[in-house]
C-alpha cells in the first residue's frame, strides 16, 4: 500500500527535524503518491484474497474471469465453508459438525479448543429453546469432562451453565452468550480453522492493511499537518482543518 510506506518514510524524516509540526500541502503528498508505483497484478491478488477469505465465491469467480487472476485455492471449497459458517450462524451446529467432518475430519481431531467451543454452542442453542432437562445431560456428557482436564474449558462451561439460574437472562451476568454475537463468535473460529487447514491465510489482508495505514497516518499526525484518509470506503484525501 503505497499511502503506508510514504507516510512511514515521511514520519522518518520529520522524526530527525525540529519539534514543531510540518506542514505537508495537497499538491507536495499527491506528488509523492503520483510517483510510487503499484502493479495492478499485486492489487488483483490483494481482491482476490479477501474475496475467498470472506467467502464471497460468485464474485471470486466473477472477478477471476475478468481479471485473471486466480485463486489460491478451489473455489468449490469455499461453498463447502460458507455452509458451515452458515449453519453455526443459524444454531444448526450439529450440522456444522458434520459438514467440517466431511470437509476434514483432522480439523476438530487437532482442534480440541475450536470443538470444545462447538459443543459449547450446542449447549448454548439447547438453553435458547428451553431444553432445560437436555441441556443439563449434555452438559454432564459430553463439556464436564473436557473441563475436566482443561481449566480454561471449566470456565466457560461454567459461565454458560449459569444461564440455567436466570429466568430472565437479561439480568444474566453471561447474558451476551444468547446474542447472535456469540455464534457469529463461533462461526469466525471455524472458518479460521478450516481456512488453516486448506493452507490458506484465516484472515484477508486488506483489513490489516487498512488498520496499518490508520496507524502511520495517526502517527505521522503527531509530527505533520498533512492531507489524510477519513474515510475508507471512498479513500478521499482530505485536507486538514485551518
Amino acid at each position: 500500500m503505497s499511502l503506508f510506506w510514504i507516510v512511514i518514510r515521511e514520519l522518518a524524516e520529520i522524526e530527525a527535524m525540529a519539534t514543531s509540526k510540518k506542514v505537508i500541502t495537497r499538491e507536495e503528498w499527491e506528488k509523492k503518491l503520483n510517483d510510487v508505483k503499484i502493479r495492478k497484478e499485486d492489487m488483483n491478488k490483494l481482491v482476490m484474497n479477501f474475496l475467498v477469505t470472506e467467502g464471497y465465491v460468485e464474485a471470486a469467480e466473477k472477478f477471476r474471469k475478468e481479471s485473471g487472476t486466480d485463486p489460491d485455492i478451489d473455489l468449490g471449497t469455499i461453498t463447502d465453508r460458507m455452509a458451515v459458517k452458515k449453519a453455526v450462524q443459524a444454531g444448526n451446529v450439529e450440522d456444522a459438525i458434520e459438514k467440517v467432518n466431511d470437509l476434514n475430519p483432522e480439523i476438530l481431531d487437532t482442534n480440541p479448543q475450536l470443538f470444545f467451543h462447538l459443543q459449547q454452542q450446542r449447549l448454548i442453542e439447547l438453553i435458547r429453546n428451553g431444553k432445560i432437562e437436555e441441556a443439563l445431560e449434555f452438559a454432564q456428557e459430553e463439556l464436564a469432562p473436557r473441563g475436566e482436564e482443561n481449566q480454561s474449558f471449566l470456565e466457560e462451561l461454567e459461565k454458560t451453565v449459569a444461564l440455567l439460574a436466570f429466568e430472565d437472562v437479561s439480568n444474566c451476568p453471561v447474558g451476551e452468550l444468547l446474542d447472535v454475537s456469540q455464534r457469529l463468535k463461533t462461526a469466525s473460529e471455524v472458518n479460521a480453522a478450516i481456512l488453516t487447514s486448506q493452507s490458506h491465510e484465516k484472515d484477508p489482508k486488506l483489513p490489516s492493511l487498512l488498520k496499518m495505514l490508520i496507524w502511520a497516518q495517526n502517527q505521522l499526525g503527531e509530527k505533520a499537518v498533512f492531507p489524510r484518509i477519513n474515510d475508507l470506503s471512498t479513500a478521499k484525501l482530505e485536507d486538514p482543518p485551518v
